[in-house]
């Protein structure tokens, strides 16, 4: 399965009332971070653009294969989503999605 298929699984796999929250953010797929490449995700947000979600494919695909690739993927697509959402690195790494 291709990289961009994973992500698209994992927003596919989103609860319907959570993927109904999603405004006005975009989820790409990039290679990697240029100031920190071994960065999984990052979410951002600037006044006047919408939020960011940048997935990067080399670190997770260096560091991961097969079935873990897709579950290392997903987990970097809700976290990434759960900063949208306000939720902070604090609270991530008691749900599991440090």
């Amino acid at each position: 399965m291709r990289f961009e298929e994973h992500v698209r699984r994992a927003l596919d796999s989103l609860p319907p009332q959570l993927a109904q929250g999603l405004q006005n953010v975009a989820v790409v797929i990039e290679d990697e971070h240029p100031e920190d490449p071994d960065l999984l995700g990052l979410f951002e947000e600037e006044e006047y653009l919408p939020a960011k979600i940048s997935i990067y494919r080399l670190p997770l695909e260096e560091s991961f294969a097969g079935a873990e690739l897709e579950r290392e993927i997903r987990v970097t697509v809700l976290h990434e989503l759960a900063h949208y959402f306000g939720i902070d690195e604090e609270r991530l790494a008691e749900l599991g999605y440090d």
